[in-house]
């Protein structure tokens, strides 16, 4: 548990969740023998548990993340366009209606409601990249390494 790490534990989790690197973690920790404190830390059951934690914390702000821009994406405007169309003096409570897609709402001079609603293509966008850029990205990886491969082998850079 995160009791059972002192500060200088707990700081070391810290970095090595951001950048998962052991020995960049532990210096920056002020640890004075990184690589191998590095080891050890990365062995112990309470740092694993609490490393397992941090990554569960992670995963459930992403996914909030894209139910966020889901519903901004697919969302239902029925509640911002009753707003729109009510009467003046007989609005409904606001409480009661799903704003969730409205940026902003103004009341001009003139009378009645300007109502701007989030930009769909945008959420989309945003929500393809959290979705799918992970796939891609390792997809682009595993390609760049072919190509590095192949342009290896027509160098004759490698043996075999």
């Amino acid at each position: 548990m995160k009791g059972d790490l002192t500060a200088k534990e707990a700081l070391f989790c810290t970095y090595y969740h951001l950048h998962r690197n052991g020995r960049e973690a532990a210096a920056k920790s002020g640890y004075r023998f990184p690589e191998r404190t590095a080891q050890r830390l990365l062995s112990r059951k309470a740092v694993q548990q609490q490393l397992e934690r941090m990554d569960a914390e992670k995963e459930s702000r992403r996914a909030d993340v894209i139910a966020g821009y889901r519903r901004l994406a697919f969302g239902c405007v029925a509640d911002a366009v009753r707003l729109l169309t009510a009467d003046p003096e007989d609005l409904p409570d606001p409480d009661s209606l799903d704003l969730f897609l409205i940026s902003e709402i103004k009341r001009p001079k003139g009378g009645g409601l300007e109502i701007k609603f989030f930009d769909r293509l945008k959420a989309m966008e945003h929500l393809e990249a959290l979705v799918l850029g992970e796939k891609d990205a390792a997809a682009s990886q595993l390609f760049s390494a072919i190509e590095q491969g192949a342009a290896a082998l027509q160098a004759g850079d490698c043996d075999g």
